[in-house]
């Protein structure tokens, strides 16, 4: 095992266990301490890395970037993807790692901490859940497809484009899912439980472990035109070749040209 995956586990369990922990709590008292759920599952991947490789840079949804001596190796993270569904105590959500050396994604971790779902990932070994291989999805194209998305809740400007490519596309597929975490969407698109997947506006730590765990079970991720400047747009679609070549061609006539960055 890559030993950053080994370090990356660790604090993705270890996040998950605190996560799970505030879930029930909150499940029978109050509600003040959800909202430091995030940074105090934080604090303790960052313990944990810094523990090993105290110079490497580490890049969080809730500190920004923490610098460190070493600029080539960041850790991007997202300790509590799918705060909403936390907050509302809807037990779907999990914590995000992923380790980029000189701007490639080389580890990946998403763990549901809820149903103790660990996806794995290094690259060039394919991925794993709960060290079982994964396949994406066989379809050939989008019929009887079954797609992953999430609203642009953050981004409401895009509500028309969106609603048209997602009307476009219903019209093609069997049916949409909407589970408010992009990081287990991806996962799952790895897993072949959704057959693709695409969302506006993403953050890196939103997708970069995802993205890394798509790529290794066989399938692509690009932005709405089909090349790579998801890294600054966003803008995400995921799944077998053939199924995002399908969704490229149906939301291509939709994109407003905000969505064609």
């Amino acid at each position: 095992m890559h030993p950053m995956l080994n370090i990356a586990v660790r604090a993705a369990r270890k996040a998950g266990n605190l996560i799970a922990k505030y879930y029930e709590a909150s499940q029978k008292g109050s509600n003040d301490f959800v909202t430091n759920v995030d940074r105090e599952a934080e604090r303790l991947i960052i313990e944990i890395i810094r523990k090993s490789y105290p110079k490497h840079t580490i890049i969080t949804e809730e500190s920004g970037e923490l610098a460190g001596e070493d600029q080539d190796v960041q850790w991007v993270i997202d300790p509590l993807d799918g705060t909403s569904n936390f907050i509302k105590r809807l037990p779907h959500f999990a914590v995000s790692i992923a380790v980029r050396i000189k701007g490639r994604t080389e580890v990946a971790v998403v763990y549901d901490p809820m149903r103790n779902e660990l996806f794995t990932s290094s690259r060039g070994q394919g991925a794993q859940l709960n060290g079982y291989r994964l396949r994406g999805s066989t379809a050939r194209d989008l019929d009887g497809t079954v797609l992953a998305t999430g609203f642009p809740f953050k981004m409401k400007q895009h509500a028309p484009a969106y609603m048209n490519i997602m009307t476009k596309l219903f019209t093609q597929c069997a049916d949409f899912r909407r589970t408010g975490s992009a990081a287990l969407d991806l996962a799952y698109v790895a897993a072949g439980r959704v057959d693709g997947y695409f969302e506006i506006g993403l953050k890196p730590w939103d997708f970069a472990a995802g993205e890394l765990l798509v790529r290794e079970a066989g399938g692509l991720v690009t932005d709405f035109t089909g090349n790579h400047g998801y890294l600054l747009s966003g803008n995400l679609v995921a799944g077998n070749p053939r199924v995002v070549k399908s969704m490229l061609s149906n939301m291509r006539d939709e994109l407003s040209e905000a969505l064609k960055r």
